[in-house]
């Protein structure tokens, strides 16, 4: 017995020696593959930097294969303790494989945000970029999905817990659905509004009556930043089961106006003049868009009307406002007369009495 034991620690001894070779012999040949990947890969930027992120799940992928070819090629598989060494090498590869996959996916989602960044512009790339964000959180939820369940089956009692959950699928199947309907709801929300182009990150929207900018969009939720630098949190549903404005849906150009009440005495010919020196001196404006026109004259006021354009919203509110106050100033300045006054006209008391009778004979 105790000749058996010291055979065994023996046995596992040489194979811990043969692991600690195989392992430093994978992280020396993986960091001079590496050198040699980023020196041959000078002029492409991509490949460098696949390299030198794939550096460290490389080395854990790697070394962990050189243990488990030490393990099996050394070690004797009748001691007792060859099957909980075993099994530690196998999920620790299942782990490195899935730190290696989701790494690389990671890289070369990162290079196509870099490149939709410098070569493309305005709609279009917000579009690949809200999909970018939505493929990536999609793929790293796979991978840890997928890495959990291989680990889990590495377990006996689990393959056991599996088959029997496959047995009774039909039951849980309807109890799952009706547990996560809204979570699987959000999830394919999420992808329907990353693929469908309705509203992408960048997008100008107004959503319960705020209005901001889509700043993140996720699987289960769309975030929208406030102008007034809030944070609102909506599940991805309601992009797909409530009416909201899109200012920014086929392209980021905008028209706006300005509603200013005036008195009929109000010289309409130079206050337009006045408008077009305020927007064509403005670089706020787009150069598409500047009228004025009245659109009401009741209660003893005329309500007159700038149109303007401008090239975001952004710039639109700033332009209105400046146009607001610039034709306020104009107002005072040139026309006081054409501010709006209530008029009031003194009828004499006998007119009002001879009046009266002259009506009622």
């Amino acid at each position: 017995m105790a000749e058996e034991e010291i055979e065994q620690a023996t046995n596992l001894a040489v194979t811990l020696g043969w692991v600690a070779l195989a392992i430093t012999v994978a992280f020396f040949a993986v960091m001079l593959a590496s050198k040699l990947v980023r020196y041959a890969a000078r002029s492409n930027e991509t490949v460098r930097e696949i390299a030198v992120r794939m550096r460290k799940p490389a080395h854990a992928t790697f070394m962990v294969l050189g243990m488990w070819i030490a393990v099996w090629s050394t070690a004797n598989r009748g001691d007792h303790w060859f099957p909980v060494l075993e099994h530690v090498v196998v999920v620790s590869v299942i782990l490195s494989s899935a730190w290696m996959v989701a790494t690389i996916a990671l890289v070369i989602e990162d290079r196509a945000l870099h490149r939709v960044g410098h070569s493309m512009v305005g709609r279009d790339a917000r579009r690949l970029r809200t999909q970018i964000m939505v493929v990536r959180r999609l793929t790293m939820g796979l991978v840890s999905v997928v890495a959990c369940a291989a680990v889990l089956f590495t377990f006996p009692e689990a393959r056991a817990a599996s088959a029997s959950l496959l047995a009774s699928a039909g039951v849980l199947s309807v109890v799952a659905a009706l547990a996560a309907q809204s979570s699987l709801g959000n999830v394919f929300a999420g992808l329907q509004i990353a693929f469908s182009d309705a509203v992408r990150v960048g997008d100008v929207v107004v959503v319960e009556g705020e209005w901001g900018t889509i700043e993140d969009i996720t699987l289960a939720y769309v975030v929208v930043a406030i102008w007034d630098e809030r944070k609102l949190i909506l599940p991805c549903t309601y992009f797909t089961s409530t009416p909201y404005e899109n200012w920014t849906r086929k392209s980021s150009e905008v028209m706006g106006t300005v509603e200013i009440d005036v008195d009929f005495r109000t010289p309409l010919e130079p206050m337009r003049t006045e408008l077009r020196r305020l927007v064509v001196e403005s670089p706020l404006w787009d150069g598409r868009v500047v009228s004025l026109e009245v659109t009401s004259a009741l209660a003893g006021v005329l309500r007159a009307r700038a149109t303007i354009s401008a090239a975001d919203s952004s710039a639109l509110w700033n332009l209105q406002c400046l146009v607001r106050e610039g034709l306020v100033t104009w107002l005072q300045r040139e026309a006081p007369d054409a501010l709006p006054r209530t008029r009031w006209e003194h009828v004499a008391t006998g007119a009002v009495v001879r009046a009266a009778t002259e009506a009622a004979v």
